[in-house]
């Protein structure tokens, strides 16, 4: 089976009994879904747990998917709900970011400072993000740290994109004045 077939496509196979098309679309998405999980968890183990949860949802409900070109949104709602679950049944909210630059290996090392000043504004960061409210926490990592567009968070929470917009500013308007503003910046908006 061809790997280059859209999300749809491998969709409609999956709903069709075809198990080659699921796997390809676990292939596809599970390191985003386990970073995202990951990062509203903050637990490795109960991560991956929920990444395997959330794809036998999707295998379940692959007869009901609608060929609507919003697979990563449809997913990550999946994904989404599985945490809160946790969460609400944990009553703790807390949140460990993926953070990238831990995980790969810069090309020069900047030397011991420079990684203690790095890690002391790491876990500044962490720190704020995990105190923002879990609504607004969400919006952020699936903007920021997932690279999704207003309208596909809009999707994934089942809110619209002007309630989007405002999570994500309030969360940004709360870690600047935690964090100061050059913390708070960052890449631009992708609306």
């Amino acid at each position: 089976m061809k790997s280059g077939m859209d999300d749809d496509t491998l969709m409609t196979r999956t709903a069709q009994g075809e198990e080659e098309a699921f796997r390809l679309l676990v292939l596809r998405w599970e390191k985003d879904v386990l970073a995202f999980l990951i990062h509203m968890l903050g637990s490795v183990e109960e991560a991956e747990d929920l990444v395997q949860d959330t794809f036998v949802q999707v295998y379940r409900q692959a007869g009901r998917y609608r060929r609507e070109g919003l697979f990563k949104s449809w997913l990550f709602r999946i994904a989404g709900n599985q945490a809160r679950s946790v969460l609400r049944r944990r009553k703790i909210l807390r949140w460990v970011p993926w953070d990238r630059t831990t995980h790969e290996v810069p090309a020069a090392d900047p030397g011991p400072l420079a990684h203690l000043e790095q890690a002391q504004a790491a876990a500044g960061l962490r720190s704020a993000v995990a105190q923002l409210p879990p609504r607004q926490r969400e919006a952020l990592v699936l903007h920021r740290f997932q690279g999704m567009k207003y309208r596909e968070v809009a999707t994934a929470m089942e809110t619209t994109v002007p309630g989007v917009e405002s999570l994500i500013q309030r969360a940004m308007a709360t870690l600047k004045a935690r964090l100061g503003p050059a913390a708070a910046s960052g890449r631009g908006e992708r609306k």
